[in-house]
């Protein structure tokens, strides 16, 4: 049976200096002043010259890399626990045709790379990278479009489908992320198309799914009826979510009602049915199960056993980000099941946006830094016992 308190398995791949790090880290991250004085000061840090400290802790700990090719020592790292590489250009908020183009091109490199390596089994993008956001939520709002629009609009479309059909063509599986409520309908649109066009013997495309939103379970089931009349596979993305409070600030200014479920415990109680429902529905959905919730994994892994569904079946992933809880992610590859970790790339810079997010994650997600710091102090313990 898996466990999640074997620290000796979760902590295999750090050196005891990295295990030092990351409890610094931890207990930073745990402290709500800090993160919001570090959010702020976190730009500024870089103009003063402190781009090195920045990229030996937090970046150290979170980003396999400043490049593409960067990211090979943390693929190396994690697969020799067989655990598989998510590459992930985490450059965002980006306005214009070049840079949209740039993010094409570095999403198809990483296409190219897991092509050719078996320690990559997803690659992702987001469809912010590739169009303006306000496009996105122009079409999401079935808005008429300019003629400029309708050209711009037919240019993501494009460049969407050149990443999935590269994906489907080099046999590599691709996420398209999901984003916020107000621009995720056009994202939807997006993948259901290039589902249809690229999923007709097995999932490579998958949309994601985020169900701190209370509609997204009938969404999900909605995706499979029209797979089932359409003739093709889902690919599914679970996760929780990560604009809970961005999405209530902007439903309350803008007085319409909340897509966000009334507390966490509907949020988890939807994420475990939507579980339920990709693995009973297991011969036409390939499902990845991207979270930090360890009830959610274990629920995963018995029902995989009642489904008589084995281990290392690749319709079913589990994934975590890089540096967060790899006591699941450990034990769970150790136990013989998929796992993949998301593993975000990009300049240091470029990449602080996300840096920031996680470090607010942490500490807004309540237990998670106070399970991650306990865990690494019981490691601690283990191995200082075990030297005496």
């Amino acid at each position: 049976m898996v466990s999640f308190d074997n620290t000796e398995n979760a902590f295999k791949g750090k050196t005891n200096a990295e295990l030092r790090r990351s409890y610094w880290l931890f207990k930073l991250i745990g402290n709500p002043v800090m993160v919001k004085v570090g959010a702020k000061t976190a730009p500024l840090a870089l103009n003063l010259g402190l781009r090195g400290v920045i990229k030996a802790t937090i970046f150290k700990q979170f980003v396999g890399g400043e490049n593409i090719h960067d990211c090979t020592a943390a693929i190396i790292q994690l697969a020799k626990y067989n655990i598989g590489t998510i590459l992930d250009y985490s450059v965002e908020g980006k306005e214009s045709e070049h840079d949209f183009d740039n993010c094409l091109n570095e999403t198809l490199e990483t296409i190219k790379k897991a092509k050719d390596d078996v320690n990559i089994p997803f690659c992702v993008f987001k469809v912010t990278g590739l169009a303006r956001f306000d496009l996105l939520e122009k079409v999401s709002g079935l808005h008429v479009l300019s003629v400029e629009e309708d050209n711009e609009w037919n240019k993501v479309k494009h460049r969407v489908h050149l990443i999935c059909k590269t994906a489907m063509d080099s046999d590599q599986p691709i996420f398209i992320d999901a984003e916020e409520s107000w621009i995720q309908p056009a994202i939807d649109r997006l993948a259901e198309d290039n589902m249809q066009a690229c999923n007709k013997t097995k999932a490579i495309v998958y949309n994601t799914f985020q169900f701190y939103r209370h509609d997204r379970l009938n969404y999900l089931k909605e995706t499979l009826e029209k797979a089932k009349d359409n003739h093709f596979f889902v690919g599914a993305k679970l996760v929780r979510g990560a604009y809970m409070e961005k999405e209530r600030r902007r439903a309350i200014e803008m007085h319409y009602p909340s897509p966000i479920q009334p507390n966490k415990a509907t949020s988890d109680v939807d994420y475990d049915k939507a579980l339920r429902f990709c693995v009973e529905n297991i011969d036409r959905i390939s499902v990845c199960a991207g979270t930090h919730n360890e009830n959610s994994s274990l629920l995963l892994v018995q029902l995989m056993e009642e489904h008589k569904i084995k281990p290392d079946d690749k319709r079913i992933y589990f994934s975590q980000l890089l540096g967060m809880s790899d006591h699941i992610s450990y034990n769970l590859s150790l136990n013989g099941y998929n796992v993949a970790k998301y593993v975000p790339y990009g300049p240091v810079k470029e990449v602080l946006p996300y840096l920031i997010r996680r470090a607010q994650e942490n500490t807004s997600v309540k237990g998670q830094t106070g399970r991650e710091l306990n865990l690494i102090i019981k490691e601690k313990n283990r191995r200082a016992k075990k030297t005496s």
